[in-house]
């Protein structure tokens, strides 16, 4: 690292912090408004603030639009790539996504949609995707994704909760091995839902022609070949660009909103100044247009940038192997990748020696971008050597919509340490609290907490739940917004985020880190993944129990490398851990976006009634950690 590094940081960090109008003001000027703001903070309604108040502008139009008009139109904007769908590859210019964009605007439309009306999108990764949630934007609609094949139920939760006009879906989604019929879930939840949505509109997929309602369901192609183009409406900058549901802990979904003008403004500028990235660049973020990590950046902050966004239909192995993604990089030469610790464990598992990376031309890969759960350093390390490129951990939430914590790439890199996401980043005034909101010594670990105001692109609010976002948010650290992360901030001013404050266990009066355990146990040689829970005990409170998932090929005795995980967390964290039991899975319970669902398996080992997460990539998972659990004498075996 060049001390040129740490001075462009420090310099821009501490200048957002003591006059936030005049970094962000200057920031914004990157963009096309169409009425310049009055005011670029505004506390005086909200403590945690709204930005570029009195300002209009079109997030499509400087996503697509202002591309084509300042020349850039035959670059290319969106490549898709589906293994799943018999290795299709579609590619379109900003002129092109631009035409249909205007032209599926013109389709809601004529349906009835307009500024401030709701629009559901419950679809797969295709390109009809991108263009349904940029015609949202074109006519200041609200989009609400929802990721495609969600249960009907809870898909009704959220028809109910949006109310939207018009719901966006397609015949079907493709796994690995199966077709997955949408229709007769959308079917469902309408029939479920207290609100009906006057008209749906369907993408008929060939894997699955799906069977349309007359008088509700519209064909996609037959409407878009009748459509008018329409042009992009200014907005308020404070105006909703989506809702976006993200899990709550009473079981009801919360629905973050997102404002127009903040949101366009910090994506801009976070794909320079975190990712490195330039217009013409490639940048592909391997995740779900469902989850935040999509809308941030498979659609918004690349096109915003005039990058060429990578959008991708299929997994990190079995789409046809580990190699999958090395493939993808090659084929369409990737500059930056941005993807989940979660896909290179599994990457890792399948193949520990990376030998299927010999097969593939990565010169133009440059950087490798890890976040949505704290990167183990073993996972870190092996992707450093295998790719021999920086790999570089950042710390975000749906909530904040970008990075908390990052490794700032456009203000040149600083030094990796294994575990930390580095340090804060512009715009964000991280603490660490006590539970009496005072700040805790460097080094200790305590509650993370952004002072307010926070930046721009961060949640305005909850849909239809303003006391429910004050409540969730603010009420427990009265001038901050509680993540409900837990971590600490070293002497270096690296933060380190350890684990979800519900991670947080207490053994024998001992505030312990699951998360420090968890890096034990990643770190044995033949441990591909692993998840540590806190579990219910007369005698200590609670009491951590480790999952394992082993490497692909390892043919050893489960109970040796159990007890060898033992030792080595009693030798790296101490007895106080009082870290004893261990157990060998063949998978963990997670995600469709790839999170340990650690909160469920603690339900099931304290043998507590618990509610399926509906974002649960495979139910049957929980029936094998109960198993798992009883022959430690936990979860059933507890009665």
């Amino acid at each position: 690292m060049s001390s040129d590094a740490e001075n462009n940081y420090q310099q821009a960090h501490a200048l957002s912090l003591s006059d936030p109008e005049a970094f962000w003001g200057l920031v914004a000027e990157d963009l096309h408004w169409v009425k310049r703001w009055d005011k670029v903070l505004d506390t005086s309604q909200t403590p945690h603030g709204q930005w570029f108040v009195g300002g209009e502008l079109n997030t499509c139009y400087n996503a697509l639009d202002r591309h084509v008009e300042n020349g850039r139109g035959d670059y290319l904007a969106l490549i898709y790539d589906s293994p799943v769908a018999g290795n299709k590859v579609a590619r379109f210019t900003y002129s092109e996504l631009k035409d249909l964009t205007a032209r599926f605007a013109g389709v809601l439309k004529s349906n009835g949609v307009g500024k401030g009306d709701r629009v559901i999108i419950y679809m797969p990764m295709i390109p009809e995707t991108v263009i349904a949630m940029l015609a949202c934007a074109r006519i200041g609609a609200i989009h609400s994704v929802v990721f495609g094949g969600f249960a009907s139920n809870e898909l009704a939760v959220r028809i109910d909760d949006a109310q939207p006009d018009v719901i966006v879906t397609a015949s079907c989604g493709i796994e690995i091995n199966r077709i997955i019929p949408y229709m007769p879930l959308l079917n469902d939840a309408i029939d479920i839902a207290s609100y009906k949505p006057s008209k749906t509109i369907v993408v008929q997929r060939p894997q699955e022609i799906a069977e349309l309602q007359s008088g509700r369901d519209i064909d996609w192609e037959e409407a878009m070949g009748a459509a008018e183009p329409v042009d992009c409406v200014p907005v308020k900058a404070t105006d909703p660009l989506y809702i976006l549901y993200t899990s709550g802990t009473t079981g009801m979904p919360k629905g973050v909103v997102r404002d127009n003008g903040g949101h366009a403004v910090a994506l801009n500028w976070t794909m320079n100044t975190i990712y490195g990235v330039e217009a013409g660049d490639v940048y592909w973020a391997a995740s779900d247009v469902g989850w935040v990590v999509g809308h941030s950046y498979i659609v918004y902050g690349p096109l915003l940038k005039g990058c060429t966004t990578i959008l991708y239909e299929g997994k990190p192995v079995g789409t046809p192997d580990a190699g999958a993604f090395w493939r993808v990089i090659a084929d369409h030469e990737v500059n930056t990748l941005f993807t989940a610790p979660t896909a290179f464990r599994a990457i890792k598992k399948e193949d520990p020696d990376g030998t299927l990376l010999e097969k593939y031309d990565l010169g133009h890969f440059e950087t490798l971008f890890l976040a949505g759960e704290r990167t183990d350093p073993d996972t870190l390390s092996w992707a450093e050597e295998k790719l021999e490129i920086p790999v570089i951990d950042h710390w975000w939430q749906t909530e904040t919509g970008w990075s908390i914590a990052a490794n700032h790439k456009g203000y040149g890199f600083l030094p990796v340490k294994p575990g930390s996401p580095t340090k804060v980043a512009p715009g964000w005034d991280l603490q660490v609290l006590d539970d009496q909101c005072n700040p805790m010594p460097a080094g200790e670990v305590g509650a993370l907490c952004a002072k307010l105001p926070m930046p721009p692109g961060s949640l305005l609010t909850l849909w239809n739940a303003h006391e429910r976002f004050l409540e969730s948010y603010m009420e427990e650290f009265p001038g901050y917004y509680k993540t409900a992360d837990a971590g600490f901030i070293d002497e270096d001013d690296y933060v380190f985020v350890m684990s979800r404050t519900d991670d947080i266990i207490n053994v024998a009066g001992h505030r312990l880190s699951t998360g420090a355990m968890e890096e034990v146990l990643a770190g044995h040689g033949d441990v591909a993944e692993c998840a540590v829970i806190g579990v219910a005990d007369q005698l200590k409170g609670q009491l951590p129990v480790g999952f394992l998932v082993l490497k692909a090929g390892v043919k050893r005795d489960s109970e040796d490398i159990v007890t060898e995980v033992v030792q080595l967390v009693r030798d790296q964290i101490g007895p106080v851990a009082a870290f004893k039991q261990a157990v060998v899975v063949q998978r963990l319970p997670k995600t469709r976006s790839g999170k340990i669902l650690r909160g469920t398996m603690q339900k099931v080992a304290d043998n507590e009634e618990h509610r399926i997460p509906a974002t649960i990539d495979d139910p049957d998972i929980l029936e094998e950690i109960d198993e798992a659990l009883q022959t430690l004498g936990l979860s059933s075996a507890r009665q």
